[in-house]
Order: C-alpha cells, then structure tokens, then sequence
C-alpha cells in the first residue's frame, strides 16, 4: 500500500473512531445521531476493505517468506502467495474507488433540457432521437421520465424539449450526458443520398427542492399565455402555459405540457431552482478551479462530447476516447458500457485530484 493511501486510511480511520465513540457516549445529543450514522455508515466499509487488504498482503508476505525457508512446500506456498496476491489487487482496487469523493447531488432528481443547435429540421428530428435513448435507458435503470415542457417540430422532433427525470440516483446516471452530441447520417429529407452533420445540445441539472433554493416571489415575473404546437399554432383555448423570469438573473424558464396553470407553474419553478442551483455551483467551481468551460458551448458540430455515426454503425465518446460499434442498442437506451467508463474516468480524476 502506498504511502499516500496509507496516510488518507489513517484519517479515516481517526475519524471513524471518533464518530464511534461519540455514538457510545451517555451525553450525546439525539439530534446529532442521523449526521454519525450517515458518516458511520460512509466510513465503515473503507476500513473494513482496509484490513481485509493489509490481511491479505500479510499473507503475500509470509507466504514467500515461508517458501524461501522451506524449498519442499515453495510450490504449495507460491500458489498462494500468487492467491492472495490477486485478492490484495482486488481490495485494492474497490478500495482506491471506496475513497473516491462522492458527489452529494448524484442522488438527486435531475431535469434534462435537449435543443437542436447545428443542422435545421434535422437537428430537431436528432433531439427527438436523443430523447426516445433516454427513455429507453431510463427504463432499463429504473428510473421515470415525466414531460415538463416541449416545444415540437414541424418536421418531427423538438426544437427545445424538457423532461423530469424521478428515481434513486437519477442525476447520477444522467450527469455524463451534458454536452453536444453529434450525429452524422443521411437525413429522411436528403434526395442525393449525402450523409449530413447535425447536432444537438444537453443540459442536465440536479433538481434541488425550496429549501436548497430558495428563491423570493418578488424577484420572479410570472407571465401566462396559451400553449402552442408545431409552428406555433394555438392548442389549448385558456391561458394555460407559465413563463417565469428571474429578474436578478436573467433565467427565464416556461413550461406548457399541463392543461392545468398550477401544475404549469410548478414544474417551471422546478426547472428555475435547478438552473439557479446550476448557476452557484459554476460560480463555486469557477472560483476554486479558474475558468471552468460551458456545460454545452454554443452547439457547433466542432464542439461535441459524442458523435453518432450511422453509416459505420459507431458511438464515440471524445472525452475517454471510447469507440464502441453498436448503434442501434445504444439509441435504443443501451448506454451502459459508455457511462460505467466515463464514471471510472471520473473516479480516476478524482483520485488523481
């Protein structure tokens, strides 16, 4: 175990004894039990796979040991050695994850926002597209997508859709997919035959109730007004769309999917509190990191995290450098093998950090 890891183990394994012997105290407050369980509970396991790795590179080390003392059982005990060693690279490795920093908003809700940028029609028919591999993935994990706000194309497709996404962990699965993601194909409209490059961006916020945002009514202009369909046409008689703006920031947020103006609001100031949330954890990690980049720049086919290539049947992801060729299992939610690398990367940075 390198001398690194040994040092952090050491401070866990501190504040682990602390927090239990403050969980045996007589006097402890009982407000103070459910912060130590949820600690105690973080901690615990580290130190448990901690012993159970010094245990097993004991045994490497007593093992050769013994092998080097007595030749008649050095085959016996270099079998082991070798057993135990491959155990020690294991705990190792679930170790060095177990210390990886866990990011508090992945338990979260999220809310996804996908626009067409770059390619006209196409680009909304490819945001239609993006959408049906979200539910598809959703499906397979578990987890709910409820429509908050759409605003469809006429040539299929959306130019701005919205969605809920509610379950266990939802944030956390969706959070990779921020970006622009960038298709090339031969479009339905396309005559000649010739592939075209079109793109679409994705937001993916952590949705954040009143108490984590608190946002002032007085600081809100509420605006109502008939919701609209394809080209703009009128589908409901009664002002039930809600569009919100933020006075101090400048975020305006509408949402038209209800036919009710109270369900309407509701959703719009859930998409409002995500985005503010949003906007003071960029200004956080502006601030303790320099200049931080856009969630998705502009939407320009150069500025991608991910390009879907029909004709050759491949998905790459440019940030790990991942090329994988199924792409009809992946548009259909098969997003698996692409997000559990991107989330290794992330622990590999983390630990790097």
């Amino acid at each position: 175990m390198e001398a690194r890891l040994a040092a952090r183990l050491a401070e866990i394994e501190s504040e682990l004894a602390e927090v239990e012997e403050r969980l045996g105290s007589p006097d402890i407050d009982p407000a103070e039990y459910p912060d130590l369980g949820r600690t105690h509970a973080r901690l615990k396991p580290i130190v448990e796979l901690a012993e159970s790795l010094r245990s097993a590179e004991s045994d490497v080390h007593e093992a050769r040991e013994l092998a080097a003392a007595d030749p008649a059982m050095a085959a016996e005990l270099g079998n082991l050695a070798e057993d135990r060693l491959a155990d020690a690279e294991r705990l190792l490795n679930d170790l060095t994850l177990a210390l990886v920093p866990v990011d508090p908003d992945d338990e979260k809700h999220a809310i996804i926002e996908i626009r067409a940028a770059a390619g006209g029609d196409e680009a909304a028919i490819w945001a239609g597209d993006i959408l049906r591999m979200y539910q598809g993935y959703a499906a397979r994990v578990g987890l709910t997508l409820e429509s908050i706000d759409t605003s469809p194309s006429e040539a299929g497709g959306y130019s701005k859709v919205t969605v809920g996404v509610r379950g266990s962990n939802a944030y956390g699965a969706f959070k990779f997919e921020a970006g622009v993601h960038r298709v090339q194909r031969v479009p339905r409209t396309e005559s000649q035959g010739r592939i075209h490059t079109s793109t679409a961006t994705v937001a993916v916020l952590p949705e954040v109730d009143e108490v984590e945002v608190e946002i002032d009514p007085n600081d809100v202009k509420v605006d109502v007004f008939r919701s609209s369909g394809p080209g703009g046409q009128s589908v409901n008689t009664t002002d039930s769309a809600v569009r919100l703006t933020h006075l101090p920031s400048g975020l305006v947020v509408s949402c038209q999917d209800e036919k009710s103006q109270l369900q309407n609001k509701e959703k719009a100031f859930r998409v409002l509190r995500a985005r503010l949330y949003q906007l003071e954890m960029e200004r956080h990690h502006a601030a303790m990191e320099g200049v931080r980049r856009s969630m998705v720049k502009t939407g320009e086919r150069s500025e991608k995290i991910r390009t879907y290539n029909y004709k050759e049947g491949r998905v790459t992801d440019h940030r790990i450098e991942l090329t994988v060729y199924k792409l009809d299992s992946i548009l259909e939610g098969d997003l698996d093998e692409i997000l559990n690398a991107l989330k290794a990367a992330e622990a590999s940075e983390s630990l790097e950090a």
